[in-house]
């Protein structure tokens, strides 16, 4: 029986309310798998893109979006989803030393192997999707967040196994890499740090995280989140509001306003 993720991206609307569509992601055998109505970048838009900018094309946009070879335009995507894998790394070291993200050849080197990469024969086809439109089950879920919302994903995940995510940080490449690729791969759930590409072509903001799961995780994820939110741990965050307003260190806010206190103010101040 298929999952209903249109009923799970309801539970992360309720419960978190992302500012963007919650992203499903599917690796596919070959092209004839693609929906019909899916967008491809390079046919229908004539462009190569990475593939962030699919993700953001669907969660900001609502789009379907397949990738094949002919559709990427990064060349670290390629190298790690298989269209087009690196033999001779002297060109990503090139880049990464060029570019100042590594302080040598050696650290470019470690920071190129560092990049996870889809275990695959073959290039794939990936599939974005809005999670509300899913009608074939999802490899991957993106959902970008703020911070706030980040907490309470974590207390989601973490609901049903009481121990804490593990993931790593690089900065580069991240979304690809550390996120659907790292959670696919490592069968988890992935807190990610969108790297610099992901900001500079594929709009994602300052204030953006990213969580990444493997799909079966959503489920328990989104129970984690209805039962803590039962007991008032919740998004947008409640803050407290019990006690009296003052001014200053040591006034209250109703002694302020009362006309013989206004008058000592007033005249502290001029």
């Amino acid at each position: 029986m298929m999952t209903d993720w249109k009923e799970l991206d309801k539970g992360l609307r309720k419960y978190v309310n992302p500012a963007t569509h919650p992203v499903a992601v599917k690796f596919l055998d070959d092209e004839a798998q693609i929906p019909p109505r899916a967008r491809r970048p390079f046919r229908d838009l004539n462009l190569t893109l990475a593939p962030c900018q699919g993700a953001a094309m669907t969660r900001r946009y609502g789009w379907t979006v397949a990738f094949t070879k002919e559709d990427v335009g990064c060349a670290i995507a390629a190298h790690t989803y298989g269209w087009e894998r690196v033999g001779d790394t002297s060109g990503a070291v090139h880049f990464l030393t060029e570019m100042n993200y590594a302080a040598d050849r050696e650290t470019a080197e470690r920071m190129f192997k560092a990049f996870p990469a889809l275990d695959t024969n073959r290039g794939p086809v990936v599939l974005f999707y809005p999670l509300k439109n899913a009608e074939i089950d999802p490899d991957v879920i993106l959902i970008y967040v703020n911070p706030a919302q980040c907490m309470r994903l974590i207390h989601g995940a973490t609901y049903n196994t009481g121990e804490p995510l593990l993931s790593s940080f690089s900065g580069r490449a991240a979304s690809c890499s550390e996120g659907i690729i790292g959670a696919f791969q490592e069968d988890s759930v992935k807190i990610v740090v969108p790297g610099n590409g992901d900001r500079v072509w594929a709009s994602c903001q300052d204030h953006e995280m990213l969580m990444s799961a493997a799909a079966h995780h959503l489920e328990p994820i989104v129970l984690g989140l209805e039962k803590t939110h039962q007991s008032g741990i919740r998004y947008p965050i409640p803050t407290y509001m019990g006690y009296a307003p003052k001014v200053g260190l040591t006034v209250p806010l109703s002694e302020v306003f009362k006309p013989e206190e206004l008058q000592k103010l007033y005249k502290k101040k001029g």
